[in-house]
């Protein structure tokens, strides 16, 4: 669940799709994609149809949503680089749109930049589990514990959850996972008439990315992966919401000592360790006494928490943490919230569910659970124990399909890894375990930064160019790298 407060970022509205095709592997009949915010007029559109159960090729079939901005060079044309979206739940249809402004002009020249909405997800057959609104606020969609660290209400959140997903979900809530979206991405290959494939994951792309590569290894071209998940088999995406204990702790120092050179604009301490116990005191004081946030739920300690891990995915948001601590500190006004609309937090949170209890069986007692909170809010007390807390997958109704991919080092050497040292969501040491797991088939470049998302997204030029320099001439490092 990742991006969940990040979705008015990607939108819902990107397009309509113009076209649908009659086989997966024919070449495909674009058509024009309705303009939009943010739509570049180059970008085509298409739908593809794939098995509903790719266990029953020849039974029902979905729609996944794909998009083109096509080189404008195609003579120097190499083939499609692929976007693959994070999340999971995260749109990729207008992924072109956006990524055409900042690649370089060497990377546009040689490849067709494909986007996609991945299976269950904006107008790909989107999925819902139809989930009450009280169910859909921030502090719920991650699970953060009640202010004395009991998880009651966790626990029957959870079950409210597994069971509106077997109820309202339909088939398609049981065919999302990352093998399956490796499986659909294989059928874009097909479609778009690729022998190879390049493409890009961000974040739980990543995850996906690996699958992909190590499902379809002789089908991989170029491979990117940027802000890299843990690929641990046996924890899968309990492993990723764990990590995020890990990462806020690398990552406030940034924002802390940002804010501890403007304490005379937002009084929130002179150096770095007053910054942090201004953050822990304040967030100790709002879980006894909330304040009214118009617009959303009052903000308590945990939406406070929530808020901060999603402010540091990127420095740009800093002053706006740094605001809604003043205001919350001196009985202010608290700057205007940022909320997605219901039918996008009810399309990705039923699809982050799926692929996160589709993938690995995820089964502990309540007890056990109480004990890992516990233990968590006194070792990462920023994030008050909602990494290892208990979620749907405890009560998820399906048991998964097929186990979880096993990443390895068979296979081409053509995967380069990019990496902030400072990822709030996809840790570095998370990102070491995708490196070991790849082994000598990637190089990993490791940069000096903070935040979530690394290539054309810091002004790194040495990562920058690293990875532009892999995409448009297919060389890998000769060794790990640091930036």
């Amino acid at each position: 669940m990742r991006n969940l407060a990040r979705l008015y970022a990607v939108g819902a509205a990107t397009t309509v799709l113009a076209t649908t095709l009659a086989a997966p592997a024919q070449a495909t009949a674009w058509g024009t994609c309705p303009a939009g915010p943010g739509v570049d007029p180059r970008q085509e559109c298409t739908t593809l149809q794939v098995p509903l159960d790719y266990r029953a090729p020849g039974g029902p079939t979905i729609s996944l949503a794909v998009s083109r901005i096509k080189t404008a060079k195609p003579a120097s044309r190499r083939g499609v680089l692929l976007i693959i979206p994070g999340g999971p739940g995260s749109p990729g249809l207008n992924r072109p749109s956006v990524q055409i402004k900042k690649l370089p002009q060497d990377v546009l020249d040689r490849y067709d930049i494909v986007g996609f909405d991945p299976r269950g997800v904006g107008q790909s057959s989107p999925v819902s589990c139809d989930l009450e609104t009280r169910d859909l606020a921030f502090t719920r969609l991650k699970p953060y514990p009640d202010a004395d660290g009991g998880i009651a209400e966790n626990v029957a959140w959870s079950r409210r959850i597994a069971e509106a997903c077997a109820r309202n979900g339909g088939p398609l809530i049981r065919h999302i996972s990352t093998r399956n979206e490796a499986r659909d991405i294989d059928r874009i290959r097909q479609a778009l008439g690729e022998r190879k494939l390049s493409y890009w994951g961000v974040s739980y792309g990543t995850y996906a990315g690996a699958v992909y590569a190590t499902m379809f290894p002789g089908r991989t071209d170029r491979v990117v992966l940027d802000s890299n998940d843990d690929p641990d088999p046996r924890r899968v995406a309990r492993q990723w919401l764990a990590n995020y204990a890990v990462g806020v702790e690398d990552r406030f120092p940034d924002f802390a000592t940002w804010a501890a050179a403007r304490d005379g604009e937002y009084g929130l301490g002179t150096n770095a360790a007053a910054v942090r116990r201004t953050f822990l005191d304040l967030a100790a004081t709002l879980d006894r006494k909330p304040l009214p946030w118009p617009g959303t739920t009052d903000l308590d300690g945990n939406l406070l928490r929530e808020t901060m891990l999603n402010a540091l995915y990127s420095d740009a948001n800093f002053p706006m943490l740094a605001t809604l601590m003043r205001a919350a500190r001196t009985s202010g006004e608290l700057p205007p919230p940022n909320t997605p609309p219901v039918a996008v937090m009810q399309n990705t949170a039923a699809h982050a569910g799926a692929t996160m209890c589709n993938d690995v069986e995820w089964r502990d007692t309540v007890t056990s659970y109480q004990r890992q909170v516990t233990r968590d809010r006194a070792a990462h007390p920023l994030t008050g124990g909602m990494p290892v807390n208990v979620g749907p997958c405890q009560f998820w109704p399906y048991k998964p399909a097929e186990p979880p991919v096993r990443v390895t080092s068979r296979g081409p050497a053509n995967v380069l890894l990019i990496q902030n040292l400072r990822d709030p969501s996809t840790p570095y040491s998370g990102a070491l375990k995708m490196r070991q797991a790849f082994g000598q088939r990637a190089r990993m470049v490791s940069v000096d930064s903070g935040g979530h998302g690394v290539y054309l997204a810091n002004g790194n030029a040495c990562g920058d160019q690293t990875v532009t320099t892999f995409l448009t001439t297919g060389n890998l490092p000769s060794h790990d790298k640091n930036c």
